[in-house]
């Protein structure tokens, strides 16, 4: 499973399904579940919430996550996620999201982007794994 940036937000930010997400990250945080995250989702989370403490403390809890492995793209990856998205309706995000999971043969992406269920791959909500 690969798990998109909307889903850590959503905890972050403390929005709507924030408890559905806590409750999903927990599981990935003992273990329970194994994970892939992309480290573009790291660093566009980084950027969103902005504020140093909240960084600090959602870094800290990424490294300690048991369930949690970070996929690093390279330049040539990056590329490759253009090509798709001149074809597809998603955006950059959500097509790095997709290149990962079919890259890493992933079942499923865990995200609330419904532009991501025209895919050859799984979209499901933190709810359906929890």
């Amino acid at each position: 499973m690969v798990v998109d940036t909307n889903v850590f937000l959503e905890t972050m930010l403390n929005q709507e399904r924030a408890d559905e997400c806590e409750a999903f990250l927990m599981k990935i945080a003992v273990g329970e579940l194994s994970v892939v995250v992309s480290r573009f989702s790291i660093h566009a989370i980084e950027a969103i919430i902005g504020k140093g403490e909240m960084i600090g403390r959602f870094l800290r809890d990424v490294n300690s996550s048991n369930g949690l492995r970070m996929y690093d793209t390279d330049t040539e990856d990056e590329i490759a996620v253009t090509l798709f998205l001149e074809t597809s309706k998603l955006d950059f995000d959500g097509a790095l999201q997709y290149f990962v999971a079919k890259k890493l043969g992933a079942e499923s992406i865990i995200s609330f982007d419904r532009g991501i269920d025209n895919l050859d791959i799984k979209r499901l909500e933190p709810i359906q794994v929890i």
